[in-house]
């Protein structure tokens, strides 16, 4: 529909609403999940890549001794669909949740992001909590079949997330208003989601590499929170959200957001050249650099970080991070797939 502007010119009217499914697809925040699927793809190529390195160590072990070592245990391919599913359903779950408690606060009511379904109305309050709660079940439901198959052990790893995803925002001290919550996305959605996926496939918590990759996912992670809340200063600053971005300020926040996607590249450049000397045992070293190849997506969003760009001008900025974080974590599951030699991950 059009409106007649104060000349007679027509003007476009307000876009009309999402229906009833895409309005959920929407509130569930798409641009974000990479943060829940790219640990788990690393997780799962580490923990192939073991695998794959016990076998020639043990098919080497049998040439020599005339034995064949025990392989270990590695998890049929529902474990790793399992950590997908929990991942997934605890990131949608958390953003449900921070939408039913931002919305209820009043925090969401002059947001410039994606849509809020709380604060628009286009879902009740009791319906979106009802969505976030109903996507921790699956997480848990999910989750307590791999503990089952698995240890006992991960039911508390399980309930933290958990926890974490509703307090974020939720609860009388939400510790995502303090300028917490880029913590809770690298802990949970960096180390805990990488290092939990090799987990559940292997019985093994891993050495090494392993948690270098846990890190550099959660970096990732972590620069997709923040272009979130760069762009967001403004109206979380008028409803008191003190988020990292508001503590630092715009400037310095760009900074972070930049380092944040920086340094993953500068962890492989030094990966990459400790294995090409010889000071890490790696299968084909050079191909540790092919995450470099990500590099191009990094540089877009972050010129727009350090800009003087604000609102909705930084709207690209989390799209941008989105595709680095699925572009990188394909590479660097590649890579730890190719290049981990026999005895790298057997910790």
């Amino acid at each position: 529909m059009t409106a007649s502007g104060p000349e007679g010119q027509a003007t476009a009217g307000p876009p009309p609403a999402p229906g009833p499914v895409r309005k959920w697809w929407l509130g569930a925040r798409p641009r974000t999940l990479p943060a829940a699927l790219v640990p788990v793809v690393v997780g799962t190529a580490a923990a192939h890549s073991r695998h794959a390195a016990h076998l020639l160590y043990a098919s080497r072990a049998t040439l020599t001794y005339g034995r064949f070592p025990a392989t270990p245990r590695i998890n049929a391919w529902w474990c790793a669909l399992g950590a997908l599913v929990v991942a997934l359903a605890i990131q949608i779950g958390t953003n449900y949740a921070n939408d039913y408690s931002d919305g209820i606060r009043g925090t969401d009511d002059a947001r410039v992001g994606p849509v809020r379904l709380t604060a628009t109305g286009l879902a009740s309050p009791s319906a979106v909590k009802r969505a976030a709660l109903l996507a921790f079940g699956v997480a848990a439901v999910v989750g307590l079949g791999l503990a089952w198959a698995t240890s006992w052990w991960i039911l508390l790893v399980g309930a933290a997330c958990l926890l974490a995803g509703w307090f974020y925002t939720g609860g009388p001290r939400p510790y995502g208003y303090v300028g917490l919550g880029e913590v809770f996305v690298f802990v949970f959605f960096g180390l805990v989601a990488t290092v939990g996926t090799f987990y559940v496939q292997t019985l093994r918590l891993g050495v090494g590499q392993v948690w270098i990759a846990a890190v550099m996912v959660g970096l990732l992670a972590t620069a997709l929170l923040l272009a979130n809340n760069l762009r967001d200063i403004a109206t979380d600053t008028e409803s008191g959200k003190k988020t990292l971005a508001v503590r630092v300020g715009r400037r310095v926040g760009g900074w972070c957001y930049v380092a944040c996607v920086k340094l993953p590249f500068v962890v492989i450049v030094v990966w990459g050249v400790l294995a090409v000397t010889g000071a890490v045992a790696t299968a084909w070293p050079v191909l540790v650099f092919l995450p470099l190849a990500a590099a191009p997506f990094a540089v877009p969003p972050a010129r727009v970080a350090i800009s003087d760009a604000e609102g909705r001008a930084l709207f690209p900025v989390l799209a941008a991070t989105g595709r680095l974080q699925l572009v990188f974590g394909a590479l660097l599951a590649v890579m730890l797939w190719a290049t981990l030699p026999p005895g790298a991950l057997l910790g």
